[in-house]
């Protein structure tokens, strides 16, 4: 089979527009009737040859800003938009490349466009990137194209993930204030443990006599910490290491997911997210016409609970054996008796995808309210927390200057 080439080209398009970038192709000539089939007219196409050396892009695991819910969300829209209004597939995908904030998403819809130019259907395309489309993006897509309406999918794809980003900024702007505090409390106490509490050490030692039990035990941690501190910073990122690398694995998820939603206080919560996530995305693939077994299946892998995941591939199992949704659903007690005793109604009725919307939709609004809550109970707990911690340190250090002075008395 002949060598891909990359070449560079630069043209105009069909609205006098200067455009240039870079494609694979066998030759010269492939290039040019590619861009000619886009509408645009080529006035230079050259080999490009590779990158090396410093001109080389540097690219370090972990550091590399990947695709964003809100971009894809964007991006949905878009598409969404220029589908309706009757522009091509390629033409579409050409100018989400150009006009994307995200030179990530920008890079893979490059790639998007060139697999669906070489004649692959689009979802088939976007499978073949599946760090930056998720799958029930991808099967969506699918069902559209196969059933001929991409654009209405592309919609409910849309909505889906703006909601998610819209649920996601609720949590993150609600929890920002509480990490704020305990992160600069952990600051002053390391400051002072390291900093202040030797300068009072000193003092201490010029005075003789036996210092108080608080602050002998301030005075042994400060003298610990010369050892402490490098070993957190060893442990922390070891362990950082070793989670980013085995968080998603099903020996680490099948042990610390279910553990997750009965945490006091945070695991409702995450329950509530979990639920709300299970109802909009499964009431988004069957509203675009995605097969109950694989909709299940979907919804499990992108519910973002390995407990949900597994309690959905044994409902999918019941499905298979002719049951309804609701009856293997009730066997799992992650999903509250209102969820099912809905989708009963729902499947009776005959208004499922109405019925999950109408639960995604409750089930958002309780997370909120309970994010709201839980905002509004931790932050006067942090800051007794803050109180005591920094007031016992002073009172610590302090308290053999009150009993020297009571001495002189």
């Amino acid at each position: 089979m002949p060598e891909t080439l990359v070449f560079s080209y630069t043209g105009r398009d069909t609205r006098g527009k200067n455009v240039k970038g870079r494609v694979d192709a066998l030759n010269s000539g492939q290039v040019a009737a590619r861009l000619n089939s886009q509408g645009i007219a080529p006035m230079s196409i050259v080999e490009a040859a590779p990158s090396t050396g410093m001109a080389r892009s540097i690219s370090l695991p972990g550091f590399t800003r990947g695709v964003g819910l809100k971009d894809l969300a964007i991006m949905s829209r878009q598409f969404a938009t220029m589908i309706s209004a009757g522009l091509s597939l390629l033409r579409a995908l050409r100018i989400l490349t150009e006009q994307t904030d995200s030179k990530p998403l920008a890079a893979v819809l490059s790639l998007v466009r060139n697999d669906v130019e070489a004649g692959q259907s689009i979802s088939d395309a976007l499978a073949q990137h599946p760090l930056a489309f998720p799958p029930i993006m991808v099967n969506m897509v699918r069902a559209g194209e196969t059933g001929g309406f991409l654009d209405r999918a592309l919609g409910s794809i849309a909505e889906n993930f703006e909601k998610e980003v819209k649920l996601r900024g609720t949590i993150k702007s609600a929890m920002t204030y509480p990490v704020i505090v305990l992160s600069m409390s952990v600051a002053a106490v390391m400051i002072m443990l390291i900093f202040i509490v030797p300068i009072f050490q000193d003092m201490f030692a010029g005075l003789g006599g036996a210092l108080p039990l608080p602050t002998q035990l301030l005075v042994s941690m400060s003298e610990s910490m010369i050892y402490i501190v490098p070993i957190g910073l060893v442990a922390g990122i070891t362990f950082a290491l070793w989670w980013r690398r085995n968080k998603y694995t099903d020996r680490v998820r099948r042990m610390l997911d279910p553990l997750r939603l009965k945490v006091p206080v945070f695991g409702p919560l995450q329950k509530k997210i979990s639920v709300a996530r299970f109802s909009r995305n499964f009431a988004n693939m069957l509203g675009a016409g995605v097969p109950i077994l694989q909709a299940l299946k979907i919804v499990g892998e992108t519910s973002g609970n390995w407990a949900i995941e597994n309690a959905l591939t044994q409902v999918a199992e019941g499905v298979r054996r002719g049951q309804s949704i609701s009856e293997p659903l009730q066997e799992h007690a992650i999903f509250p008796a209102m969820v099912t005793q809905m989708i009963a109604v729902g499947e009776d009725a005959g208004t499922l995808e109405m019925m999950l919307d109408k639960i995604a939709d409750f089930y958002d609004q309780e997370a909120q309210a309970a994010t709201e809550q839980l905002t509004a109970m931790i932050e006067p707990l942090l800051i007794a927390f803050l109180g005591v911690v920094i007031g016992g340190m002073v009172i610590a250090l302090y308290l053999p200057i009150f009993s020297i002075a009571s001495m002189i008395k």
